[in-house]
């Protein structure tokens, strides 16, 4: 049964990657390859490349490099690389140095001072003979929130560039994503020589750090200077704009559009209407004679099959690891699972529901600082310089988080089993495990992370998808990161070995079926870090302003954080169900997850 079901999910995962890939490529009609371009101080990027069939020598296409934001690789904005090239556009969608496969940057503020990794690019295309198939004179840039940063740093940049020698920029169009705090000062804006589009989501998280404390553009003093800017020669001066008017003209290079989505920051890319406005802003300022309407968008599909593939993916682990069970060598490791633990009544039913929401509580309440104390404990990788000394900034901080619950959650479980159970002499209670057994069982655990990543691996390489949703994704990975796996997997085994013992001796209740086990398990895993998005976007929807100021780009990591521990106890139940042991799940999961973790964020390791 084991193999029907690997051999069912494979299969599966093989046709819905060709169909992902299908709506990538626009059915053929766009060749994506990734690229890795040298940069200054022996630094690199990555990108994909996406190449329409009708862009050629003798029809040149505009280009427009897509720049994603903090925390996030060139796969999260797929869907604006998707809908530009089937409109005919070159698209190149780079990882951001210190993310992805791109390089760490010997600056410490590389989207302000290289744009992520795009200043060179523009330069690059600018002056290579190589790309004769992009028009040189309409290069575009779009970046989202950090990459909205570099996006309006790079019409700076190139427009200063430019006034210098009396020409055009090489930035054509510059659009603007998620971004208004920084980027329009008024000492920089009179470098722009592009045009530029702006958009905003009115109920952006960081809105408390723009001047007026809103996310409403209508009057915000950061536009009213870029539109009086773009306009100066017009002799008035705006108090006000009109969202989704264009002003300007583009022979003059400071036609200018500003929208405020009623969206929120993380989910502005994956909105409709926000990438209904920024295509209808490179169709007009490129003037392009046959375009796609707006309103026809299929990126959606990618990401619903990208989703069916991460589903598919997590489904395999547990057939892979049954078939690996029955080899001789590791058919030891399957023991006797112990008796169900009675239903708390009594005094044990308050002090069983006491300690849910206490742990629940301290969850919730020590995020935050542990998110601060990685900062004095990481110094390095705080301030963005490189260390080979936990260099992943905000892991750092779920890490912490994870160190203080796992332990919170072993003195719970311990205090609990030993004042209880023990006394009443009904402990069944089996977590010592002979050191062989557990060598067996972390080869064991490594060779289903291997198989498992393997399978990714297979499938980039032939179909160029990975397993995701939005910004949560399992993805192909630095070699150097192997390197971390070890640094970081310990220290969160803490976390998940703690889940394990709850799973499967708290919650296994004898009366309860395993569905009813497996929720009341879930719901303890995520009770506090569910009361953080609550509390954060409560107090946004009835104040403006969300709770957490300082520390909000953490909270928005959650976004991520949250669908892999609602998942940890499903695997810990599942694995313990093949095994009868606590110790395989949190060994195999702690190597899986983490490495989805380490993939999907900044990591400052040296070049």
């Amino acid at each position: 049964m084991a193999i029907k079901k690997l051999k069912l999910y494979i299969l599966l995962i093989f046709i819905v990657s060709f169909f992902a890939s299908k709506v990538q490529n626009s059915w053929g009609s766009v060749n994506i390859q990734q690229i890795k371009i040298p940069t200054e101080n022996g630094q690199w990027v990555v990108a994909d490349l996406f190449k329409p069939l009708s862009a050629t020598k003798d029809n040149p296409a505009p280009v427009v490099i897509v720049i994603p934001g903090f925390q996030r690789s060139k796969e999260t904005l797929s869907n604006i690389s998707i809908e530009l090239s089937r409109r005919g556009m070159v698209v190149i969608s780079i990882d951001p140095y210190a993310q992805g496969g791109s390089s760490s940057s010997m600056q410490r503020r590389a989207a302000t001072k290289e744009g992520y990794g795009m200043f060179a690019i523009v330069e690059y295309i600018s002056n290579t003979d190589n790309l004769n198939y992009i028009d040189k004179s309409k290069i575009g840039v779009t970046g989202h929130s950090a990459g909205g940063l570099a996006a309006i740093r790079g019409a700076q940049y190139f427009g200063n560039q430019a006034k210098g020698i009396s020409s055009y920029s090489k930035i054509h169009s510059a659009y603007v994503s998620g971004m208004l705090r920084m980027g329009f000062e008024k000492k920089h804006l009179k470098k722009i020589k592009s045009n530029i589009g702006v958009s905003y989501a009115l109920y952006d998280e960081g809105a408390w750090q723009n001047q007026l404390k809103n996310g409403d553009l209508t009057k915000a003093p950061e536009i009213l200077r870029l539109i009086n800017h773009q306009l100066a020669d017009s002799k008035n001066n705006f108090n006000n704009v009109e969202i989704g008017k264009f002003y300007g003209e583009l022979n003059k290079r400071n036609k200018t559009i500003i929208h405020n989505e009623k969206v929120l920051h993380p989910l502005q890319p994956y909105d409709f209407t926000a990438t209904k406005n920024q295509l209808n802003f490179f169709s007009t300022v490129f003037e392009l004679d046959y375009f796609i309407p707006s309103t026809d968008q299929v990126w959606y599909w990618k990401e619903l099959l990208t989703l069916i593939l991460l589903v598919l993916s997590f489904l395999l682990i547990i057939p892979f690891s049954k078939l690996l069970l029955n080899f001789p060598y590791f058919k030891g490791l399957i023991q006797t699972k112990p008796n169900e633990v009675l239903q708390p009544i009594g005094v044990s039913r308050y002090i069983f529901w006491s300690l849910f929401f206490l742990s629940g509580l301290i969850a919730c309440f020590s995020f935050i600082p542990m998110s601060e104390l990685s900062k004095l404990l990481f110094s390095d990788a705080s301030n963005r310089i490189q260390t080979w000394f936990f260099p992943q900034r905000m892991n750092n901080a779920i890490m912490l988080w994870a160190i203080f619950n796992g332990l919170i959650g072993l003195l719970l479980f311990f205090g609990n089993h030993f004042l209880f159970s023990k006394v009443k002499n009904k402990s069944s209670l089996k977590i010592k495990i002979k050191s062989s057994d557990l060598l067996k069982t972390f080869i064991l655990g490594f060779t289903i992370f291997s198989g498992y990543f393997l399978l990714v691996f297979l499938i980039y390489y032939f179909f160029h998808v990975d397993f995701r949703f939005l910004f949560l994704g399992v993805k192909v990975f630095r070699l150097q990161l192997l390197y971390l796996l070890p640094v970081y997997a310990p220290l969160f085994f803490i976390f998940f070995f703690s889940n394990s013992l709850r799973v499967n001796y708290v919650f296994r209740i004898k009366n309860l079926n395993k569905y009813q086990q497996i929720l009341y398990s879930c719901m303890a895993n995520t009770f506090g870090l569910f009361l953080i998005l609550i509390i954060q976007y409560l107090t946004l929807y009835f104040t403006g302003t969300v709770f957490w100021r300082e520390g909000w780009l953490y909270v928005n990591l959650l976004f991520g954080i949250v669908p892999i521990m609602l998942i940890l106890p499903i695997f810990n139940y599942k694995f313990f169900e093949l095994t009868g042991q606590v110790y395989l799940g949190p060994i195999t999961m702690s190597m899986i997850l983490i490495m989805i973790l380490l993939s999907n964020t900044v990591c400052y390791i040296p070049l």
